[in-house]
């Protein structure tokens, strides 16, 4: 078989470079092993302008925002679905230090927070003691119907290999690269957390953290807006209703990619302590993501091996960043036009080329 383009990975990074590769005319095979708990299938989906208690704007948040939308929405239409939807986050304050901090926020102006106009909307459904306020515009990329459906349509066109990728039979052959019975010119690695073992690229500063969630279905509870007290609690795109996801940014201490007993209670206590409505859990989730040292993503070609290309370290931003990246490291193939300087693997030359 002989394509342009052999991507290593079907997670949320190599769904979009396929998908703009594919728009471009492009000749392609996506090799994945479809595992269930990789860090897109784990995800919420959150696309958030703010991060941190401090509600510190995101990293390029005008421009990665408006491009995640509208890349969203596209693929969406093409596969018939609902790929993003807004969903603003309801911030119910846990204590009046979190309040306090959320009306600093206001003071200072931050378009992207306010306090909710009707502070009794939610006591229905919740306990909060403190009030809340808003953040907008949030949104949720539906990763749980969006990496089957653009799947499927892989599987459809003959573009996908399903199985483990073995680095062990990846030949360079000048500038060209061999691999079992595929011939490409170029190799793009979309693997996550293998990238942490990639010999191409392990001397990469990667900061792997491990996330776990749960999935709870909570019968009544709207599905407006995603809900935030010490956790996130965000509505699912699935056929079953009133499914939630529930879960922590992410951990650094740990000894495996496994569920544990303990992220089991704390969660099942928060809820419990929140709630006013009954729940039941379906589903306990886990897995590592590959965040890096400095928090920006590797994006860009192998600095010895151009015909190796890399396009990782997300982390927990994986869900506004892949899009814009993947739709610049496409250009950036076809058009040799630059990529972002700070997110361009180009500027780890010296590590990679040790």
């Amino acid at each position: 078989m002989r394509v342009e383009y052999l991507i290593i990975g079907q997670g949320i990074s190599g769904t979009f470079l396929s998908y703009y590769l594919n728009k471009a005319g492009s000749s392609f095979l996506v090799i994945d092993n479809n595992a269930i708990n990789t860090p897109s299938k784990i995800a919420a989906g959150i696309i958030n302008p703010v991060t941190g208690r401090r509600m510190a704007t995101v990293w390029m948040a005008d421009e990665i925002l408006s491009f995640a939308w509208e890349a969203y929405r596209e693929i969406g239409n093409e596969l018939n679905i609902i790929a993003i939807s807004q969903k603003n986050i309801i911030d119910f304050f846990p204590n009046p230090f979190m309040r306090e901090n959320f009306l600093k926020r206001l003071e200072e102006k931050n378009e992207y927070v306010q306090l909710c106009t009707d502070q009794h909307q939610f006591g229905d459904y919740f306990n909060y003691e403190f009030g809340c306020g808003e953040i907008k515009p949030v949104y949720t990329a539906h990763l749980e119907t969006l990496l089957p459906a653009w799947r499927q349509k892989l599987t459809e066109r003959q573009q996908l290999q399903e199985e483990n990728f073995d680095i062990a039979q990846l030949k360079i052959t000048g500038v060209k690269i061999q691999y079992k019975d595929i011939e490409a010119d170029k190799i793009i690695f979309c693997d996550g957390p293998g990238g942490i073992n990639n010999p191409y690229f392990k001397q990469l500063p990667y900061a792997p953290n491990k996330g776990e969630a749960l999935v709870v279905e909570i019968p009544g509870l709207p599905d407006t807006n995603i809900f935030k007290k010490s956790m996130l609690l965000t509505p699912l795109q699935t056929p079953e209703a009133n499914f939630f996801w529930i879960g922590s940014a992410y951990t650094w201490d740990f000894d495996n990619a496994d569920p544990t007993k303990e992220f089991l209670e704390k969660t099942n206590q928060v809820l419990k302590e929140w709630l006013k409505i009954p729940y039941k859990m379906m589903e306990h989730r886990s897995g590592l993501r590959p965040a890096t040292l400095e928090r920006r993503p590797f994006v860009g070609l192998h600095p010895v091996h151009p015909a190796i290309g890399i396009l990782n370290g997300m982390g927990t931003k994986g869900c506004s960043l892949a899009p814009f990246f993947a739709k610049q490291l496409t250009d950036h193939l076809l058009f040799n036009t630059p990529i972002t300087a700070i997110a361009d693997v180009q500027r780890f030359r010296k590590i990679l080329t040790r």
